[in-house]
């Protein structure tokens, strides 16, 4: 029975205070989210996905698509404000505590050929993706810029961290991911038969050394590498890591000087996304950057700089001073492990497999181009660089 008033007017129903109602309107999507983390974490940890190199990311990806083409249909509207709020602000909090897994230590461990070479493979490999992902294989340009991150810096985390600089549909995103685990996996197996063939034969001088910052500079994802690097020694694993790292830390000057060059570019000739579907804002999405060009065709002037992406950089300078205990550390990554896993997780939820069959086989196409180069112009850059700069 509705309350009345003193006049006789039926009393407003009592609305919950906004910050209380945010949590309320979360929290079943939260829930569920954080529930396919836990799920993916532990199946991570198991021998054989350890082995592979698939990680919980990867996992946490797949059970957020499969439950999305199921289950999720039928609760979308409870689980929508949770959903949306891990795969945005979870993701950006993910990635500026991704900063805790490596120090400005490591870049004086693998040194000035190090860095060069990872420099050279991160632009080179982008650039190329850019190049043929529109030019060759007519993708749009999100998809190809997505596919290239993933390949040139380091896999999913790559990728999930360039989508709010182009502004990605959750299908554009899913189907650069996949790319990366094809490929990132198949590079697991492959890198340390190149390693045996070249020294069987005597093809390549290639030490474990040479090698590690071979698999370093070239390979999709972090586990991956560490995968391929035990495949030869702990040695060469450790040298991968640390290589591989020096590249993931590129990421931060890779965002802001893309979406430096998104927000000034004024390249006629180049393939716009102006109808592209992916213009169309999420709701709740009002705060991304806008891409290079609005729907006219006019350049935008407003610089986006990628707040996580200056918060990774700041995490992993603190990082490098080595105030924090070594338990900290550790518990922070992992927690950024859980927070990445839901932000992955809700990625795969909001992601529809009709979309991804639309695709076709050219974003493939485009990744396995790119896997091709990174083992041969890779290599390349590897055995110059490393002949120029010792």
């Amino acid at each position: 029975m509705r309350t009345l008033t003193n006049s006789g007017v039926p009393a407003a129903t009592p609305v919950p205070p906004k910050p209380w109602r945010a949590v309320t309107d979360r929290f079943p999507g939260i829930v569920l989210v954080g529930a396919l983390a836990a799920v993916a974490i532990a199946l991570g940890k198991i021998a054989w996905f350890e082995s592979t190199g698939i990680s919980a990311l990867t996992l946490a990806i797949a059970l957020g698509m499969i439950v999305g083409n199921t289950l999720y249909p039928r609760i979308a509207r409870a689980g929508a404000g949770g959903v949306t709020f891990s795969k945005q602000t979870l993701l950006r909090l993910g990635i500026i505590l991704y900063g805790l897994r490596l120090t400005f230590q490591d870049i004086a461990t693998v040194g000035v050929p190090g860095v060069t070479i990872d420099l050279l493979v991160l632009s080179s490999t982008f650039a190329l993706s850019w190049w043929m992902g529109t030019r060759l294989f007519g993708l749009d340009r999100k998809t190809a810029m997505l596919i290239g991150a993933g390949s040139s810096i380091c896999g999913a985390a790559a990728v999930m961290a360039t989508e709010p600089v182009v502004r990605g549909r959750a299908e554009q995103v899913t189907v650069a991911v996949s790319t990366v685990v094809v490929f990132g996996t198949l590079a697991i197996f492959l890198y340390p038969a190149i390693y045996y063939f070249s020294n069987r034969y005597h093809l390549l001088a290639m030490s474990p050394a040479s090698y590690g910052i071979f698999a370093g500079s070239t390979i999709h994802e972090v586990a991956q590498v560490v995968a391929a690097g035990r495949s030869i020694s702990e040695g060469a694993a450790n040298t991968a890591v640390i290589t591989k790292m020096v590249r993931v830390m590129m990421l931060a000057p890779f965002l802001a000087a893309l979406s430096t060059y998104l927000s000034r570019s004024t390249d006629a000739n180049e393939p716009s996304d102006a109808g592209d579907p992916s213009d169309a804002r999420e709701p709740g999405n009002a705060h991304e950057p806008t891409d290079a060009h609005d729907p006219s065709g006019a350049p935008q002037s407003r610089i986006v700089i990628p707040w996580f992406a200056l918060g990774f950089v700041g995490v992993a300078a603190f990082n490098s001073m080595g105030v924090l205990p070594k338990s900290m550390v550790g518990a922070a990554i992992n927690l950024d492990t859980v927070i990445l896993a839901m932000a992955m997780a809700a990625l795969g939820v909001t992601t529809h497999i009709s979309a991804i069959r639309a695709a076709g086989v050219k974003p493939l196409a485009l990744a396995a181009s790119l896997f091709a180069w990174l083992i041969l112009g890779g290599g390349a850059i590897n055995a110059g660089i490393s002949a120029v700069l010792g």
